[in-house]
């Protein structure tokens, strides 16, 4: 078997530095060949002129590969990867790394997705747009790439350092020169990539936006399998979690909450910004009514309450020892997209948190790997898993797989960022109903970096987005450009106090809420919160509130 040596980073720019990119003769697209940019272990695939269509403007289509190997699986490897840049007179000079999602698994359309923003891509705004497979091409939700040692290193970090670098030096060779800046955007796994490369490569970028991130993907990963867990506790003689917890059991949680936490911000609206307040003045136990046997309407039985409450407290082991994070009780419990991940993925009768993360769990996150029975799509798997043994597969080394999955999934210094302090900005933003990671890891994480330097908040700020399930949906003002705010940021010395936001009209959530189209409110860094102004009239506009 042929092994590819993995370069640093370091080795890998001295390198790239010493190869490639004529700073005085700029290449045309279908030059940029890998004879012509001879730039080590890459391999065009292809490079091709693509002209403007609908919103996308016209650019240059790069297709490559780097470090072709064989894995200790006997499986072909290579980090994919797209750059797409625009024509020299429309680029804007600045670059924009978009993050990955999911297991990644596939080279997405290096469009410049702004998550969030209601219209527009990167490339349209004249960006030039990386994106990467993460190492392999297994495809969306394929996790057996886990059995290869660096092909999880390669989707936990190096893609992204590594396409960094080598995607720079093919700019440099386009246009004749390097991007000004440099941006990563991304939600999810994508967001986990933005604060893992603030960790790791902060020395590439000067900004990124982590949003919903899975920055301690392998311990929500646990989480998961508890919450199936829990939802099967509740669930009769051949039901699955749908069944235990049908969207009316979960909208009289919702109403409950508003009930009690609705007015903590200044005015009643479906929506709650007192985050914290809501977390003391809301009980399950208390203010939502007990069955007196059968579930029926208007209340929930025992098991329910109790399953309820185990997930919302985060996962746990037997000596009651916390796994992971708690998570915020919020009204968006009732959006589609939480019920998707926590209960009822619809295309499959089980949870896509199962669906997902199961195999993730046995391959990637479990060292050694070890290959679970899918077969009725990881529920069994997940149920089996000993929350007193979860731990040690996630912290694991086992040769030849030297790295544990907290090794190479997370950020290695994550409140010790003294090269972003040094050049960059980071802005994290997390709905407050994120079914798959929880907020309140996100504002853990935020207290601790906070804790360590009193100047974070120069460098590193948190959105917290109400009602907002994972990256989108619930009843929420979940739409926002991000990006806008951070440029603002590095490029003017900005920093964001707040970002206004509105709502998707076409959102089921929000239809099923009744807001109006027009209702919009500002998204506050933490630790503020959206407050009514005192005698403001119009509730429906972002000016009628402020952060405090």
């Amino acid at each position: 078997m042929h092994h590819a040596t993995r370069l640093s980073p370091l080795a890998l720019t001295a390198l790239l530095a010493a190869c490639g990119g004529d700073a005085s003769a700029p290449l045309a697209c279908t030059d940029l060949t890998t004879e012509r940019l001879r730039l080590p272990h890459l391999q065009v695939v292809s490079a091709v002129e693509v002209a403007a269509s609908g919103a996308l403007p016209a650019h240059c289509q790069l297709t490559g590969s780097l470090n072709p190997r064989t894995g200790i699986d006997g499986k072909p490897y290579a980090i994919g990867f797209e750059l797409r840049a625009p024509l020299p007179e429309a680029w804007n000079g600045k670059f924009f790394f978009q993050g990955g999602g999911g297991t990644n698994g596939v080279i997405v359309p290096a469009t410049g997705h702004l998550l969030n923003a209601p219209t527009g891509t990167a490339l349209e705004r004249g960006y030039a747009v990386a994106s990467t497979d993460g190492g392999h091409a297994t495809g969306q939700s394929d996790a057996t790439f886990g059995l290869d040692p660096q092909a999880r290193s390669d989707y936990g970090y190096h893609a992204v350092g590594q396409v960094t670098l080598t995607a720079k030096k093919i700019l440099q060779a386009r246009y004749g020169q390097g991007p000004t800046r440099s941006y990563l955007v991304g939600c999810s796994n994508g967001g986990r990539d933005a604060m893992v490369a603030a960790s790791r490569f902060a020395d590439q970028f000067d900004g990124y936006v982590a949003a919903n991130p899975g920055f301690n993907l392998p311990k929500a990963n646990i989480a998961q399998h508890w919450d199936t867990q829990q939802f099967m506790s509740a669930a009769g003689a051949g039901q699955l979690p749908k069944d235990a917890f049908p969207p009316s059991a979960m909208a009289l949680v919702a109403q409950r909450i508003l009930a009690r936490c609705d007015a903590l911000d200044g005015v009643t609206d479906g929506m709650v910004h007192d985050r914290a307040g809501c977390q003391t003045a809301f009980s399950l136990a208390r203010d939502v009514p007990v069955c007196p046997g059968a579930p029926e309407a208007g209340c929930l039985t025992v098991a329910q309450k109790t399953a309820l409450q185990n997930v919302f407290d985060g996962a746990r082991d037997s000596a009651q020892r916390s796994l992971y994070a708690s998570w915020p009780l919020d009204p968006g419990v009732t959006g589609q997209n939480w019920r998707f991940w926590k209960l009822d993925a619809g295309f499959a009768p089980l949870p896509f948190n199962t669906l997902i993360g199961a195999g993730a769990g046995g391959y990637i996150f479990s060292t050694p790997p070890n290959a679970p029975d899918l077969s009725d799509g990881g529920l069994g798997y997940q149920l089996g898993l000993s929350m007193d043994d979860a731990e040690a597969k996630i912290t694991r080394q086992a040769p030849p797989f030297t790295e544990s999955a907290m090794e190479f999934m997370t950020p290695p210094n994550p409140t010790q960022l003294t090269t972003l302090k040094a050049r960059g900005k980071l802005i994290v933003v997390h709905g407050t109903a994120d079914p798959v990671f929880s907020a309140h890891d996100t504002i853990a994480w935020y207290e601790a970096l906070q804790a360590a330097d009193a100047d974070a908040a120069r460098y590193a700020r948190v959105f917290l987005v109400p009602g907002m399930n994972h990256c989108a949906g619930g009843p929420a003002t979940d739409r926002f450009d991000m990006l806008a705010a951070l440029e603002d940021w590095v490029e003017r010395g900005h920093a964001p106090d707040a970002v206004r936001a509105t709502v998707n009209a076409a959102d089921p959530d929000v239809v099923a809420a009744g807001w109006p189209a027009t209702r919009s409110r500002p998204l506050c860094a933490y630790p503020a919160q959206a407050m009514l102004k005192p005698g403001a009239i119009d509730t429906e506009d972002a000016a009628s509130f402020e952060c405090r």
